[in-house]
């Protein structure tokens, strides 16, 4: 949109005011009754929802004051694709125009002064907090004088908000101004008191002609704002009197309970410093704050008895960031409600100072079976932080992630989804299956985190409620501690310790890393100490703490010095009537024995039960569906459980909001709170061209309003105990058929399309609810979810949830279902055994392929079954067996060894030339298919156990592959046939050509799933027999550098131990061997390939040994 003059009927455009990047404002005449007005526009043709609710807020909020001091907005008109805010026009111009960058006069500025905090106190009398108090948003008219405050679009009527934490770069308000808890770094709310940070600013600015923290670099501003004392006014300006340099200096206190508490108070004392001024010509001292009165019941946010331990924390942030440690974790354990929260959210200071990144993510008690859900929490949050950066930052972000993941980002993708905005769509991975996949998504993880731990940006990974983890997540958690090679990491783990017993699977899991000799910390909380509490108490009353001690006792009484249940006791006392703020004293107070009187339970989730119990009941209703939903819920989902439209259901979930039971994620709750259905019609929504709507033949009214936005509207609850407490509503008979009701709503209300990402909410609702399901189409359909689910969690390695899913899937199905429902059982038998075997149920697994070998009528679905069967006896050492096995299959496939009547010499084969590769046909009979994967499986036992059939092994792929063409499979085979060249037959030069087929194929069919193996077989078994030593010896080395890359641990063993081979032939130096084997033998233990480091380990001895350096207790 241009700066030129706009046209807007019913309206005169007669000057143009103000223009910037964001906004353009016009003076004009309201055609009508030739009104003067003033009129914003936002600058910018397509403005995205986010501006458009910025926008809309101002009007909304302002209309409802009747301040003096407000500029009176008259109308919200529709304009293009956004909206023209009409204002009255009193003659103003910006605070910031008035001075013009000048300090200003004492004469000046108290009158302005008082004023402004005049207005702030009609917005503390109407619970409104402006959030961007600053010269610009102050306007005076220069004639009369007179002051008025504009600019309401961060507003909030909520009397507390949390700011989320968020790139400085997009942080609701002005940098400069920005009072510290709206950096949603400093562990605190939001309140009336931010406002007073502002004005400090505000103030200091106009007196001074500058700000207090002067830099334009929006990291440096917020650590300013949170952690570096401002210059005194005085030290500035020296007109500047010291009490009103000390006054500016209270407001921008860091903490908002020593800064004012009212605006009368600060009235007071400006008024004061005013008259002496007028009379005097200076100002003597005098006691500020002496008629500072909160008449508002607030409760302070700093922590209270916890110095020590948050001491130990910032401690252990230092180590990391410092390099003096490479990861470390923090545990930090106590019972619900004693504050782990709030003792690690004291890390946000020095991260900041660091330039680090705090992520943060939680399990939640409803969603166990979730896979990696507060990892995925934390990262989601980590891509929000990076999209919110510049241009230029945000392609370094894309280059370096995509160096680290190569081709193989997509494996993270399917994890955090939202990694696809930064380094955009990418190419599909190979499947691989067993081992190989969870090691690949192992070293694909570490690498990705990799990048975000550096000496320029420290990385903090917070997980919430550890003891509702699932074993995906905890074993996610042990890799990162195992991972010697990454620095500048902590890792910080709350948990209930009281949840906890020595086999539970976080225990164990902590017992594990603790054997690894990582650095884990444990912090245990204990309650708050009765002088702790009383010094919270006093606080919270304004009295001594002689005063607070008898509510202190019946406090510590019922709560047992749980700070979470204290401060909520606390909260109910004004709201039931039971306390009291005394004028005449200046402090709270209450009447002990009436609170006794009333018998309050010392049970804290029933106590929250109490109080939500307060809110309407349409309110109780909607939070009990919330509490089934999870900790963290959206306004899309719930309102589908709860049968009405997303506005109807924010409305009725504003209560909750007003009395802080539940939190907004962001900013656009404000859309609905000031809801009409006719102001907030999908219509209107449609007007605006910018927003990503749906187009439709036909108006709905009804169609979601996130789904017409695209935008996700999000709450969660203040604690778990409030989430607890909406859920110990709902009556113990009802609590599964909700939980069925509301994964069948969600069922119904979700697209074939999205179903599969939305698989787990869906199925986790359900499934509480399964005792419920009676009919077998119901229960098969179910039994379908799971295997959705069951295959989702495997494709994300999280082999136990996979597991938990496909075995309730087999439960519902019915007695006959091999009968009846053959392909639905069949799949769920598969992949619960595939499941089962990843989990190292080797005996489940094989139960479940005898199962299906039992029942199954297609020959290929035996072989599948068979195959699974011959993998795990090979795995666990029976190679016999496994080879026994695979035999039988294939005889079942009538695709048998080729005969060895006759010897195996005169049934060689001619090779094709490595040209004629390209022309060959593809092999795509499955059966042929499945016997190649069969035979490629048991080549490498039956070179070990029964070398006399090797070549027959050997023989009938190569056939099968010249007769019927080649597949991806191909490269297998044709470097196990020369492996049979070069041993059994002799015949170098051919070997080695099979081997080049091999390469060649590798690279023609992009063979992934085989490039480790037939490189390996190739360098240490082909290679040698035509090329000297030095050129395997290289090719080793590559090898071991690609196995890790790919994540592929087994084969990184064994490249090791072909390597050391190799070096000892060559006669290589012991020196060299020796420092090689320090190497490589760190890199095992890091990747548990026991056997290999045995091996390794034995070369080590033997090159100690010949250079006499083995000591006596060598191990």
């Amino acid at each position: 949109m241009s700066s030129t003059v706009i046209t807007l009927t019913g309206y005169q455009i007669t000057e143009t005011l103000y223009g910037s990047s964001r906004t353009l404002v016009y003076r004009g005449l309201r055609e009508s009754d030739q009104i003067p007005v003033v009129i914003k526009l936002l600058n910018t043709d397509y403005p995205s929802f986010g501006e458009l609710v910025r926008f809309r807020n101002q009007f909304t909020i302002a209309k409802n004051l009747d301040l003096p001091g407000i500029v009176k907005p008259y109308s919200l008109e529709h304009y293009r694709h956004s909206y023209a805010l009409v204002m009255e026009d009193f003659g103003g111009i910006s605070l910031g125009d008035y001075s013009n960058g000048q300090p200003m006069s004492l004469g000046t500025f108290f009158p302005i002064a008082l004023q402004i905090v005049t207005t702030l106190e009609g917005l503390y009398r109407q619970q409104v907090i402006h959030k961007d108090i600053k010269p610009a948003n102050i306007l005076i008219n220069p004639d009369t004088k007179q002051v008025k405050l504009i600019d309401f679009s961060l507003a909030s009527v909520l009397n507390r908000e949390t700011q989320v934490l968020q790139s400085p770069n997009v942080l609701e308000g002005t940098l400069a101004y920005l009072s510290p808890e709206q950096t949603g770094r400093m562990n605190r709310g939001i309140d009336y008191r931010s406002d007073f940070y502002s004005l400090g600013v505000t103030f200091f600015e106009l007196l001074t002609g500058q700000l207090p923290f002067p830099s334009t670099d929006p990291m440096e501003l917020v650590h300013c704002h949170i952690a570096k004392q401002p210059p005194a006014t005085d030290s500035v300006n020296g007109d500047i009197p010291p009490m009103l340099s000390q006054m500016i200096g209270k407001l921008m206190e860091k903490n908002a309970e020593d800064r004012y508490q009212s605006a009368l108070g600060l009235k007071h004392d400006l008024e004061t410093c005013f008259k002496q001024w007028k009379e005097t010509g200076r100002i003597e001292s005098f006691n500020l704050g002496s008629r500072d009165i909160c008449v508002r019941f607030v409760i302070p946010e700093k922590l209270y008895g916890r110095a020590s331990e948050v001491d130990t924390l910032l401690a252990a942030f230092e180590r990391v960031s410092s390099a003096a440690s490479g990861i470390e974790m923090i545990l930090v354990a106590g019972f619900s409600g004693i504050g782990k929260t709030s003792v690690v959210n004291e890390v946000h200071k020095p991260i900041v100072r660091q330039r680090g990144y705090f992520i943060k993510g939680k399990f939640d008690q409803f969603q166990r079976n979730i896979p990696f859900s507060a990892f995925v929490q934390a990262f989601r949050d980590l891509m929000g932080q990076l999209l919110s950066e510049t241009d230029a930052q945000l392609q370094q972000w894309k280059t370096r992630i995509l160096t680290a993941l190569a081709e193989n980002g997509q494996v993270i993708i399917e994890v955090i989804p939202e990694l696809e905005r930064i380094i955009g769509k990418q190419p599909p991975v190979p499947e691989l299956s067993g081992s190989a996949a969870q090691n690949r998504f192992n070293r694909l993880f570490q690498k990705f985190i990799e990048v975000f731990t550096t000496p320029e940006h420290p990385l903090v990974i917070f997980l919430d409620d550890l003891q509702w983890a699932d074993l995906a997540s905890l074993k996610l958690m042990q890799l990162l501690m195992s991972d010697t090679e990454t620095g500048y990491l902590l890792l910080i783990g709350a948990y209930r310790d009281n949840e906890v017993f020595p086999a539970h699977p976080l225990m164990v899991t902590l017992d594990q890393i603790a054997k690894t000799k990582a650095t884990v910390n444990t912090i245990t909380l204990a309650p708050l100490k009765p002088s702790d509490l009383n010094n919270l108490i006093a606080d919270t009353l304004h009295c001594a703490v002689e005063l607070a001690a008898p509510l202190t006792e019946l406090v510590n009484q019922k709560t047992q010095g749980n700070p979470f249940f204290a401060t909520q006791f606390l909260k109910s006392l004004p709201e039931d009537g039971l306390i009291s703020f005394n004028f005449e004293f200046g402090y709270w107070q209450c009447d002990i024995a009436q609170i006794k009187a009333l018998a309050l339970t010392d049970d804290v989730v029933e106590f929250m039960a109490l109080q939500l119990k307060k809110l309407p009941v349409v309110t109780q209703e909607i939070l009990q569906l919330a509490a089934c939903i999870g900790n963290q819920f959206d306004l899309a989902t719930l309102a589908i459980v709860h049968g009405k439209s997303e506005a109807e259901t924010a409305a009725n979930l504003w209560k909750a909001l007003q009395e802080g039971f539940i939190l907004p994620i962001t900013e656009i709750y404000k859309f609905f709170q000031d809801y009409n259905s006719d102001d907030l019609s999908v219509s209107e929504l449609k007007s605006f061209g910018s927003l990503d709507v749906k187009p439709s033949a036909t108006e709905n009214l009804g169609q979601p309003v996130s789904e017409v936005l695209g935008q996700e509207f999000s709450y969660r609850f203040l604690h778990d105990r409030v989430q607890q407490a909406a859920y110990f509503m709902i009556p113990e008979d009802q609590k599964q058929s909700t939980h069925c009701r509301i994964g069948q709503l969600l069922l119904e209300n979700t697209s074939l399309a999205e179903r599969e990402e939305k698989i787990f909410d869906i199925v986790s609702q359900l499934n509480y609810g399964v005792d419920l399901i009676s009919k077998q189409v119901e229960r098969n359909a179910l039994a379908q979810l799971n295997l959705m689910a069951g295959r989702k969690a495997k494709a994300s390695t999280a082999y136990a949830a996979a597991v938990d899913y496909l075995r309730l899937g087999m439960k519902l199905l019915a007695a006959d279902s091999w009968h009846s429902n053959y392909d639905l059982t069949l799949s769920l038998y598969q992949e619960a055994a595939q499941s089962e075997y990843l989990s190292t149920n080797f005996d489940t697994a094989i139960a479940l392929s005898d199962s299906i070998l039992d029942q199954a009528t297609n020959r290929l679905d035996c072989v599948k079954a068979s195959e699974l069967k011959i993998q795990i006896y090979i795995g666990q050492d029976y190679q016999s067996k496994g080879i026994e096995i695979g035999l039988e299959a294939l005889e079942k496939l009538k695709i048998p060894l080729v005969s060895s009547a006759s010897g195996y010499k005169n049934k060689l084969v001619k090779l094709p030339s490595l040209r004629d590769l390209a022309t060959m046909p593809t092999m795509t009979n499955p059966e042929q298919l499945a016997a190649i994967r069969i035979l490629l499986t048991l080549a490498p036992p039956i070179h070990r156990v029964k070398p006399n059939l090797y070549p027959y092994v050997a023989l009938t792929m190569i056939g099968l592959c010249l007769n019927h063409g080649h597949s991806s499979l191909a490269a297998g085979v044709y470097v196990i046939y020369g492996v049979f060249l070069r041993e059994f037959i002799e015949d170098m030069e051919s070997a080695y050509h099979s081997g080049q087929i091999a390469l060649r194929l590798l690279e023609q069919y992009q063979a992934k799933t085989l490039t480790s193996k037939v490189h390996l077989i190739f360098s240490v078994f082909i290679c040698p027999g035509k090329e000297h030593g030095r050129a395997t010896l290289n090719l080793l080395r590559e090898g071991i550098q690609r196995v890790r890359e790919e994540g592929n641990i087994e084969y990184v063993g064994y490249f090791i131990n072909a390597y050391f081979t190799h070096l000892y032939l060559l006669g290589e130096s012991l020196f060299v061997i020796n420092q090689e084997a320090s190497k490589y033998i760190e890199l095992l233990v890091i990747t548990q390939q026991q056997y290999c480091l045995l091996y390794t380990n034995i070369w080590k001895h033997v090159t100690l040994s010949f250079q006499g350096l083995l000591a006596d207790n060598y191990q």
